[in-house]
Formats: structure tokens, sequence, C-alpha cells
């Protein structure tokens, strides 16, 4: 089992942000009449999905910019002269986002790529995050990619970024005071329980796509099946599959969701599921700070990667290799191609 590099990058984001932050001129100016598509795959997906939804959220939906998978993009995905392409990805050498760049540049769309240090992709802007992460199952590359994510989105919406632009300054204390609560006691035992997994990690709005990022950070650093979803999907044809004593972390609410986090939450406790509540109240299990509602990618992730650094140790999982130091792991990664 390996996780030093893993709690490491867990506790260095809040710095590293805030030094990414003093950075903001760097940011190239985007053209709010054209076209704008973020891409990546997995975690970089995962930051796409929250840059385009930041531009529907400042604007009131006056301008709207789109996620896209990397692999589709470049597959089946039309790419027009007019658009502006922001690939991000962790460590610049996957096939499918820079495949991306490369039919980007032949219909002579602008590109910018978002990567980490080291690595030089072909963009006609190239933004370089922080040093190359060590550990596999990522996080300060990803809180990094949104903070330059944060700064270009508030550029292309213009006057309407103003509050993320403030709320992303506030964004490393609330960090700072999220790392420094303790995860509940009696988490890890309900999780590592056999009958817990399969299960879910439930949220709406920008938590959805935060409960799809730390469900992959759970797989990925504990060998534990989690599967992130929008709360409302949780109450649509998924209970078919719900059991007793399954676990489900809910993520509760910063904006007015209709009532449905309480749905969730009742037909868990009729259903005999362990229910466990991720949120600001002294209650909550998983606590995170208080915090604008925009920058809440930032802050509810943390205590996942805190859970996941837990139970890693609970369980002998690696973090930081996330299996390929084993076999039959290591082979059939590499030799399969899908690391490339």
């Amino acid at each position: 089992m390996s996780q030093v590099n893993f709690v490491e990058h867990i506790y260095a984001q809040p710095d590293a942000i805030a030094d990414m932050i003093t950075l903001g001129h760097r940011i190239p100016k985007l053209d709010p009449t054209r076209p704008l598509i973020f891409t990546g795959i997995g975690t970089s997906l995962h930051a796409a999905r929250i840059a385009a939804s930041w531009v529907e959220l400042l604007t009131n939906g006056k301008q709207r910019a789109f996620a896209r998978d990397a692999h589709d993009l470049a597959m089946s995905g039309a790419i027009q002269p007019e658009d502006q392409i922001v690939v991000i990805s962790h460590r610049g050498s996957k096939r499918h986002p820079n495949a991306v760049l490369a039919k980007a540049k032949e219909v002579g769309a602008f590109t910018v790529a978002i990567s980490g240090e080291g690595v030089a992709p072909s963009a006609d802007v190239v933004l370089t995050t922080i040093p190359q992460e060590k550990a596999s199952t990522h996080t300060i590359s990803y809180s990094a990619a949104l903070t330059v994510l944060a700064q270009l989105v508030a550029g292309y919406v213009g006057d309407a970024g103003a509050p993320l632009s403030e709320a992303l300054a506030e964004a490393p204390s609330a960090m700072r005071a999220t790392l420094e609560i303790p995860i509940a006691d009696g988490v890890v035992e309900t999780l590592v329980a056999p009958t817990s997994t399969p299960g879910i990690i439930a949220g709406p709005g920008l938590d959805a796509i935060t409960a799809d990022e730390v469900a992959l950070k759970i797989k990925e650093g504990t060998y534990l099946w989690f599967e992130g979803m929008h709360t409302e999907v949780t109450l649509h044809g998924t209970p078919a599959v719900f059991r007793p004593g399954m676990a489900a972390i809910v993520i509760e609410p910063g904006v007015p969701d209709g009532g449905r986090t309480a749905d969730l939450l009742a037909f868990l406790d009729q259903l005999g599921a362990k229910a466990i509540l991720c949120g600001t109240h002294d209650d909550a299990d998983l606590r995170f700070a208080n915090c604008n509602p925009l920058i809440r990618p930032f802050v509810v992730q943390l205590p996942f990667h805190k859970l996941v650094a837990e139970l890693s140790e609970k369980v002998g999982s690696s973090p930081d290799t996330t299996h390929l130091d084993t076999e039959p792991w290591k082979s059939a990664f590499f030799d399969s191609g899908i690391a490339l």
C-alpha cells in the first residue's frame, strides 16, 4: 500500500490554488461571440463540465459553453473554425485530447491546452498549472485545472464573471478550513462493510459533477465500487438496484432542489440502506466549510479525498499507484494500451 504522495497532494491544494490565483494575468481573453468547447477525459472531463456550468450560471443562460468527452470529440465530433477549444489534461500525453488539438488545428479553431508542468501540447495557448502529480489518484491537478478554468470563464463572460473571481479568491481559506474537519466516527467502518458496496454518491447541480469525480477517486484509491449521480437520477429507475445495507453518500444541496434530497433520504431509510451525509452542518458525517456555491467544486471534494486516504489504510489499497504496481492489473493496463 502506498498513499504518501496522495496525502501530500491533498493537503497541498489550498496553497497551490492561492499561488495560481496570483498568476491570472497570463490567462488569455476568449472571444465571447464565439462558441466555447471544454473537453477532456475522466477527471479532466469533470473539470470541463464544471467550467461549462459556470458559464451558464454566471450569465443566466445568456452565454453557453459545451463540455465534450475528448474521445468523442476526436473520433466523431465536429469542430468549426469559429470554435474555441479548451483541452484539459493532467499529463498532456493522452491520445484523444491531443487528437482534439490536432483536429482543431486542421480547421483553424483557436485552442487552449491546460496541463501540468513539463509538457508542451500543440495549442495556440498552453496554460501550465502545477508540477506533475506523483499519485495516480489525481486531486491537486484537478483543483489546479479548475482554478485556470475559473479564470478563463470569468474573462469569457465579462462583467458577469466578477462573482466567480471574487469567490475564487475565497477558495483557499474554505479549503484549508475543510481539511481541518475530521471525518465522523464510524464512516470508514460503514463503507468497508461487505453489504455497503456497490454504493452511490449523489448531489444536485454542480455537486452532481463532484459526485462523479469523487466516486472515481474512491474507485481509483480504494478499489471499492461507488457510482456518482445526480440526486434526481437516484429517484428514477435506479432505486430498482438499491438494497438494504448498501451505502449512499448524499451531498446536501447548496441551492434549492425541490425537496429531492429529502425524498432520497426517506427512501433510503425505508429501505434500510446506510445514508452518509456530506454537508456543512455539525452533524454531517463528511463536513465541509460554508462557501460560495460557485466554488463548491473546490471544497466539497475534500472530505472525500480524506475519506479515500482513510479507507485505503483500512483496506490496504494504494491511491498512489491505483493497482498499476500489482498483477494482473499492471500487465493488463500497459499491454492493452488503455494507458495512452
